[in-house]
């Protein structure tokens, strides 16, 4: 697949060959489904809590004698039918994260760039560049050049600190180490800005 290299102003550079084996596979939206589900259940605390009638604070006193009264028998205060009572099957801590094979997690990674790099006005490879200021006016000058409604993705080629400093308090911003993707910020993301040296390196890392 061949795609344009635009330059920092959103010029037409060059043309540049990327992997078909990761940018223009066949979509396995299973595995797309997998990955994203993983992540974010991977990402739940699982810290609800709901006390059980044992745990409930509270005498264990009979409100009232068995018989006589008029009244429904009643146990202890702590019964879940009572105001301030226990609670039947409520939340518990737990640990909601699982793993998936990491051949699914790599098809879906590759499902997700074909999915988008088939789209010109949302795909776009940049030359490499960085902020050396480490300014957010410095980087917002840039990516004005380029589509910026929603969320905005940055592939990166390597850890760049600079850039994510300076893109560190933009909106609906998101920088992503080749070899590092997420499938979530990935697959909703508007709009994906690779860059020249990310896209070639995403080419070995998951065509290999």
């Amino acid at each position: 697949m061949d795609k344009k290299v635009y330059s920092k102003d959103g010029k037409e550079l060059r043309t540049i060959s990327l992997a078909d084996a990761v940018f223009a596979r066949e979509v396995s939206e299973g595995s797309i489904w997998h990955a994203i589900r993983n992540e974010l259940a991977n990402m739940r605390q699982g810290t609800a809590k709901a006390k059980t009638r044992r745990e409930v604070k509270g005498s264990t006193a009979k409100p009232w004698r068995q018989k006589g009264t008029g009244r429904a028998r009643a146990g202890r205060r702590k019964s879940p039918l009572w105001r301030g009572g226990g609670v039947v099957f409520g939340p518990q801590p737990r640990d909601y994260s699982y793993s998936i094979p990491k051949k699914v997690k790599r098809l879906a990674m590759k499902s997700i760039l074909s999915l988008k790099a088939a789209d010109d006005a949302t795909f776009r490879v940049i030359e490499d560049f960085t902020v050396e200021t480490g300014k957010t006016r410095d980087l917002t000058a840039i990516l004005k050049n380029f589509p910026n409604e929603g969320r905005t993705i940055v592939i990166l080629g390597e850890d760049d600190n600079m850039i994510k400093r300076a893109g560190g308090n933009v909106k609906d911003l998101r920088f992503l180490t080749y070899n590092r993707l997420r499938a979530h910020d990935l697959y909703y993301g508007k709009n994906i800005l690779v860059l020249e040296g990310a896209a070639t390196k995403l080419g070995e890392f998951y065509g290999s």
